[in-house]
């Protein structure tokens, strides 16, 4: 319970930050937007393959290279704008304003490190899909074989996703590749620099939670509102249908707040993070005592 607390006081500290300054949950907003528009436009061929070649072997090749590049896509569009929510931040922990011009800015020079993180990203999630599917071996043997491949694929999707939390921040705010982002993170865990563990402070657990409220809710209401229409209009017409679909509608903007609390929440707090371990690291460099002051938000909750 204290880590769920201290989650619930950590996601009030960053969003007092970006109720100071706007430009913060930008980024969020945007990835969201620009998601769903790649994911309707993606669907298109994919489901054109399905139709057009259907359950044939080539089909299914080409509707898995479909779907990975889709994959893809999704996690570029998220790693560039926490890119910018992650540059915000420090901009706005270092100087009292988060810019979105040099957002851009950074975005564009640190293009190629974004994309070989989703590359990266894009083959875990690869391989855990693999190892889902394939749920069953030969024999024995291979039933052990395969699990023990379903449970490590998971842990290592588990560890990946964690670390690109992490190194997005050291990528961005230090200017540093995806190889020696890595080597950055690898470092600051080897030697404790990271003062907590990452789940010290429950962010997953608040954000989850408020997830499922806002889902289950939206759910609730969307149902309430198309059975009441279709129930007050006796079946299905124009004023029923449109109530159904405002109902989606509800349901939908329900999940984005959701997924907008969660994408900036999680950013802010890994970034809060990192820059602690960052100063850590100076002190321990400068033969200074490495318990530095934690980043505004983070100490708030620490205290």
């Amino acid at each position: 319970m204290q880590a769920f607390s201290r989650g619930w006081s950590f996601l009030k500290q960053a969003w007092s930050m970006a109720f100071k300054d706007k430009d913060l949950l930008k980024p969020s907003i945007y990835a969201l937007i620009v998601g769903m528009i790649v994911s309707v436009i993606g669907i298109i061929p994919i489901i054109g393959v399905a139709f057009l070649l259907g359950d044939s072997q080539f089909g299914q090749i080409i509707m898995g290279i479909l779907g990975l590049l889709m994959i893809f896509v999704q996690y570029m569009i998220t790693y560039i704008f926490s890119a910018m929510t992650v540059y915000l931040i420090y901009g706005y922990l270092a100087e009292g304003d988060g810019r979105m011009d040099r957002a851009w800015t950074i975005v564009r020079r640190d293009f190629f490190d974004i994309l070989s993180l989703a590359l990266v990203s894009t083959f875990v999630t690869w391989l855990r899909n693999a190892a889902r599917n394939n749920r069953r071996g030969r024999n024995l043997f291979g039933n052990v074989v395969m699990g023990i491949l379903r449970v490590s694929s998971g842990a290592l999707e588990a560890l990946w996703l964690e670390t690109s939390y992490l190194v997005l921040p050291a990528m961005v705010i230090d200017n540093l590749n995806l190889k020696d982002g890595l080597q950055r993170i690898w470092n600051i865990t080897k030697q404790n620099l990271l003062l907590i563990g990452v789940g010290f402070v429950g962010i997953r657990w608040v954000t989850g939670l408020i997830g499922f409220v806002l889902g289950f809710g939206g759910f609730v209401i969307a149902l309430a509102i198309a059975g009441g229409a279709i129930y007050a209009t006796n079946g299905f017409g124009a004023i029923s249908i449109a109530a159904i679909a405002f109902g989606a509608f509800l349901f939908f903007v329900f999940v984005m707040i959701a997924s907008v609390i969660s994408s900036y929440t999680n950013a802010a707090y890994h970034t809060c993070l990192y820059l602690w371990a960052r100063e850590a690291e100076k002190a321990q460099t400068a033969g200074q005592d490495i318990h530095v002051a934690a980043p505004a938000p983070l100490a708030a909750v620490l205290e």
